[in-house]
């Protein structure tokens, strides 16, 4: 039996770990990918594994990753036991970057991406609100917002400008009633 991993792509400040919460409160056979990020321990949103720039390398090195990648001066990595337990009929979702999807759809066998979508005005006030990036960075992150994804991949578009609840709702419904 066959699992999938739920790839959640889309612009920094689009709510992408606020909906990933919402999805997993509701479905619990749904389970978070805990990150391996090159960030500050302790920030506020996801959970993650703080680690430095070299630690990252020496792992990436020894193959504790099974996808790694580089966006925004910050290196990140899915532990290589997520692959595993897809194969076993997991269902696991992470927080991608749409660079990687071209890889994750080689390397899982069963990929679903959930495209979250949000006015540019939108995303501006949620990226000021947060406080994790100056003017220009905002600005870089805003105007990288339209990247398309790759073909060819199972992809489904979820509008999170209003209410949070009605993200999760159309997310939900993509995702298909729950496997026994």
């Amino acid at each position: 039996m066959s699992g999938r991993l739920i790839a959640v792509v889309g612009p920094s400040g689009v709510g992408k770990d606020s909906l990933i919460a919402g999805i997993v409160a509701a479905r619990p056979d749904v389970r978070p990918v805990r990150r391996t990020i090159t960030r500050a321990a302790g920030l506020p949103g996801e959970d993650y594994d703080a680690v430095s720039d070299a630690d990252f390398e020496t792992l990436e090195a020894e193959g504790a990753f099974c996808l790694a990648w580089r966006a925004h001066g910050l290196a990140y990595g899915i532990p290589r036991d997520v692959l595993r337990d897809v194969n076993g009929g997991a269902e696991r979702i992470v927080n991608l970057s749409r660079g990687v999807l071209a890889e994750a759809d080689r390397v899982f066998p069963a990929l679903l991406v959930l495209n979250v979508t949000a006015r540019r005005d939108v995303l501006a006030q949620r990226l000021a609100t947060r406080g994790r990036e100056d003017a220009a960075d905002i600005d870089q992150r805003l105007a990288q917002a339209a990247r398309p994804l790759p073909d060819g991949l199972h992809a489904v578009e979820i509008a999170n400008d209003g209410p949070l609840e009605n993200s999760v709702a159309q997310a939900l419904a993509a995702l298909g009633p729950v496997k026994v």
